[in-house]
């Protein structure tokens, strides 16, 4: 349970570090900096830093969602 709280927090912050980079890249408009306080501002280097380790943990996504689908795999053939 507490992983799963973990993952959609982690998701979460991924989903609007993208927003941001594509805000930057359509616009050059940073929403982070802009509302906490410019690049240099620690809550803004705080949340970056954030963003980079949710993504980061994000990753272990692939194997966890790979395990899953051989588990499921072996529940299946051992019914056959």
């Amino acid at each position: 349970m507490r992983s799963r709280v973990l993952d959609y927090i982690a998701l979460a912050l991924v989903v609007l570090g993208a927003i941001n980079w594509g805000l930057i890249g359509l616009f050059r408009f940073d929403l982070i900096a802009t509302v906490f306080g410019g690049m240099e501002g620690i809550v803004s280097r705080i949340l970056y830093t954030l963003i980079a380790i949710a993504g980061l943990y994000c990753l272990s996504f692939f194997g966890r969602h790979s395990n899953v689908g051989n588990h499921h795999e072996n529940r299946v053939e051992h019914r056959a």
